[in-house]
């Protein structure tokens, strides 16, 4: 009999990602080990089930059988959970932790589609991404949503999806400009801590740009407060401009209070990632909801 859903739930996942090496990464073990528990499976099952290929992987029609089966096993499991806590009187609450401009910009658009696609009440804390990772390290947040994760072994990390970081400003700019231009204008900057300025200036060492030579004309310690900084610019003939998340300035350029424009030769673009602790990679609940997220990403602004 096989006495534990931990190899179900490997074949599970390699079937989602799949990948053996994908699903390592997901599971936070080794992809040998990923290996070790389809092959016991399949001894347990007297069957192969799983066909490896150059860009991928197959299921066999045994594997096919086992995984509507599995299917079923995993939602019984998770709704099993689920009841067991009603009956000891404990109101589950979902705690997603989420650094500021996911969780001021992206996650709103499908907050309440969370709660009613997992059917669990769902709480969001919003903080930096040190502060978010230690509560996630202390168990006082299940999911992080990070746009610069602090990298911690005790943790996992998938990643989300792709954020592009435009030049934003009050007044009109060309679609494209060069990077002679960027000396042109009036800057507000990150701080030199801000994970959004070492990205920036890591990408414009790849085109020769140094950001110290620019004319900065103020210094602020968060997006939001870039934004409304440069909406009460007074630009007076030389545009002040600053590098902002497509997410975060979204409805102003709808509303044509803003302006953005592209650099030629260079895309400024960061990855999201999800994180998670390393103890609940079997936690049926947290891959319930990491599955609905992923599967609900927030559509691209169209700037």
């Amino acid at each position: 009999m096989l006495k534990d859903f931990s190899k179900i739930e490997t074949f599970l996942t390699v079937v989602r990602e799949k990948s053996f090496s994908k699903a390592s990464k997901k599971l936070g073990i080794s992809q040998p080990a990923v290996t070790q528990q389809i092959k016991l499976l399949e001894e347990y099952l007297d069957t192969q089930i799983v066909d490896r290929k150059k860009n991928g992987i197959k299921l066999t029609t045994a594997g096919e059988e086992l995984y509507k089966v599995a299917i079923k096993l995993e939602k019984y499991i998770l709704s099993a959970e689920r009841e067991m806590l009603r009956l000891v009187n404990k109101e589950v609450i979902f705690i997603l932790g989420a650094s500021p401009v996911i969780g001021n910009y992206i996650l709103p658009d499908f907050l309440n589609d969370i709660q009613e696609g997992i059917n669990n009440n769902v709480m969001l804390r919003v903080d930096n991404a040190n502060e978010i990772t230690e509560k996630l390290i202390d168990k006082k947040v299940d999911l992080a949503l990070l746009e610069a994760p602090v990298f911690n072994e005790n943790l996992i990390y998938r990643e989300w999806m792709e954020d592009e970081l435009v030049i934003a400003s009050r007044s009109p700019l060309p679609k494209i400009i060069k990077k002679e231009d960027l000396f042109t204008f009036n800057w507000i900057c990150r701080e030199e801590e801000s994970s959004t300025r070492k990205i920036i200036h890591e990408s414009f060492e790849k085109i020769d740009v140094d950001c110290k030579s620019f004319n900065i004309k103020s210094i602020v310690t968060s997006s939001t407060a870039v934004k409304q900084t440069l909406l009460k610019a007074n630009d007076e003939g030389v545009p002040t401009v600053s590098i902002l998340s497509k997410y975060i300035i979204a409805d102003e350029v709808e509303n044509g209070q803003l302006f953005t424009a592209k650099l030629k030769g260079l895309k400024l673009t960061r990855m999201l990632y999800l994180s998670y602790i390393k103890d609940r990679k079997h936690d049926a609940l947290i891959d319930n909801v990491i599955n609905f997220i992923m599967s609900k990403q927030a559509p691209k602004p169209s700037l």
